[in-house]
């Protein structure tokens, strides 16, 4: 038998509108009398009022859950998105929560990972254990706890991790959960053990090159006691050396001295009355500051003469520098005399030092003084009496101390009554006179000199000729050498090279000879002729070539400047 479901409903809905018809007069009965106008205009005022407050509340209550959610969306994404990865565990270590970058060290999907334990991802048994220590731990002392595990990787890959927990209920009052935070120290570790083996590597390579250093320093050692017994032994023969060298220097000096006396003078070499002359007159004037002319034709030694005039002197310790004249152009020996700055002229890039200032404190040889142009001798003439000049393009005037050796083989009295030379520059040029005889008023010296050329090169040459017939020392005798000692010296340079066996050979044809009946008036008259003769034969040998290894310069024994000097003196020119 059924029952109605709307007659067992009826009592109870009687029954409540009952209790709400009672309520209702129980709430008329406590209504006030009804209030008159102003009262209602003001009780609805206030309900405005009260209104308006409570959608302001409203408002306000919309407000603060929005940030409450905005808040919850950044905290979400901030755990998600964090560098570190995070993992919430149960008090076995099941996993109940991760966020992203865990599951990424994982390289598993964050799904898959809730309500796994997180011992599948260990290693090995003994850092599963270190796990579940580390976990009771922190359940028990309710602290911050930490300990490093390694984590197997989804290719199997070793990860090394550091793990930091805390019990939740410590932090947001659950019960049963930890929270932990895991850094892969993996890259760090690698670094770690390649720097420990690149370290232990290093320590090995200091320790072997400490061996090689420690035993080198014992070969050097060594070394050094065997070089100090050297040295030592070096010092005694050093001592030897030197007793030896004093004795040699002793020997030498009178063994220099005996042969002077004997042939030579320095340089000069010879015997004969004239050159004993010369000798005197060196001794004489070397050790004063005189100034000296010397005189004689060309090849005679006067650049000899000035060396050994130097060479006694007080300035020997200072330079002779020697300025041919001749040689030197026209357009630039000023400028080698006496020097000049730079741009003093076109093409004169750069300052140059002129030979008195390179001589100064010392001697200057001036060659073939005769030929040195007209305007330049006034110059000279006040270098040698007030010891000053300018370099071209400076007003600067520049003091010297320079002694004054001049040679010429012109006549300068003829020169001066032709006005190519001042007399006042003679004049203080021809303080000292040294007339340099010539080769043929020197004949018995001619042996000498040839021994002595002889000697001189056999050791340039690598020869050993010792020995000199007769036949060619009278043949050398007899020739009138208008080249004098220089001319001399070719021939014998040139016959060392072309003997044969031990004795000179001499294979120069003298086609000019002196000739011993003659009264010495007329021999003294041909002299200039035959030097001129023999000029001129000599250069038509040649093809009238001057310079050069075949030129006529080379086999006179002459400068090529003095031959075109003598050219000029007796009026030769090609034909």
């Amino acid at each position: 038998m059924g029952i109605d479901k709307d007659k067992i409903l009826l009592p109870t809905a009687a029954k409540l509108r009952r209790q709400a018809e009672e309520r209702l007069r129980a709430n008329r009965a406590d209504v006030p009398a009804p209030m008159n106008k102003i009262e209602a205009q003001r009780l609805v005022h206030e309900l405005e009022v009260h209104q308006i407050e409570l959608e302001m509340q409203n408002e306000e209550l919309r407000r603060v859950r929005e940030e409450s959610e905005l808040s919850r969306t950044n905290y979400s994404e901030l755990y998600d998105f964090a560098p570190i990865a995070y993992f919430i565990f149960d008090a076995q270590g099941v996993i109940e929560g991760a966020n992203l970058t865990g599951a990424s060290l994982l390289e598993i999907e964050r799904g898959a990972l809730i309500k796994r334990p997180f011992s599948d991802f260990i290693s090995n048994a003994n850092d599963r254990e270190i796990f579940s220590n580390h976990l009771a731990l922190v359940m028990h002392r309710k602290v911050m706890l930490r300990c490093e595990i390694r984590l197997t990787g989804k290719d199997g890959s070793l990860i090394y991790g550091q793990l930091q927990s805390v019990a939740m209920d410590a932090i947001e009052g659950k019960q049963g959960l930890i929270f932990t935070s895991i850094v892969d120290d993996t890259v760090h570790r690698k670094l770690g053990d390649e720097l420990q083996k690149a370290y232990d590597t290093m320590e090995e390579t200091v320790h072997e090159r400490t061996e090689e250093l420690k035993r080198a320093n014992a070969q050097l050692k060594q070394e050094i006691d065997e070089r100090k017994k050297a040295e030592k032994s070096l010092q005694v023969t050093y001592a030897e050396i030197k007793l030896l060298k004093d004795r040699l220097h002793e020997e030498n000096i009178y063994l220099q001295q005996e042969l002077a006396q004997k042939y030579n003078f320095g340089e000069i070499v010879g015997q004969s009355n004239p050159l004993v002359c010369v000798f005197s007159q060196i001794e004489q004037v070397a050790p004063m500051n005189a100034t000296v002319l010397l005189l004689g034709e060309t090849g005679t030694g006067k650049g000899v003469v000035a060396r050994a005039i130097h060479g006694r002197s007080i300035r020997k310790g200072r330079p002779l520098i020697t300025v041919n004249c001749t040689t030197l152009p026209a357009t630039l020996i000023e400028s080698e005399l006496f020097g000049r700055e730079r741009g003093a002229f076109t093409g004169s890039d750069a300052r140059q030092i002129g030979r008195f200032e390179l001589a100064d404190g010392g001697t200057i040889f001036l060659d073939e003084i005769g030929d040195l142009p007209l305007e330049l001798q006034s110059k000279l003439l006040r270098v040698i009496q007030d010891g000053e000049f300018e370099r071209l393009g400076s007003p600067r005037t520049i003091k010297v101390d320079v002694r004054i050796i001049a040679a010429t083989n012109r006549d300068l009295e003829e020169e001066i009554h032709n006005r190519k030379f001042r007399e006042d520059l003679y004049y203080r040029l021809n303080v000292f006179p040294i007339t340099m005889p010539p080769l043929r008023q020197l004949r018995e010296d001619i042996p000498l000199l040839v021994n002595h050329f002889v000697e001189k090169f056999n050791k340039k040459i690598g020869k050993k000729i010792n020995s000199v017939s007769k036949d060619t020392l009278h043949m050398l005798q007899d020739y009138h050498w208008p080249g004098n000692v220089r001319e001399l010296e070719s021939v014998i340079e040139r016959s060392v090279i072309t003997s044969q066996g031990t004795t000179l050979q001499v294979l120069d044809r003298f086609d000019t000879f002196r000739q011993p009946d003659e009264p010495a008036g007329q021999d003294v008259k041909a002299l200039a002729d035959l030097e001129q003769d023999h000029i001129l034969q000599v250069l038509r040998k040649t093809g009238w070539r001057i310079e050069g290894k075949s030129g006529a310069a080379i086999i006179l024994g002459l400068n090529a400047s003095t031959l075109r000097a003598r050219m000029r003196k007796f009026g030769i020119v090609r034909t």
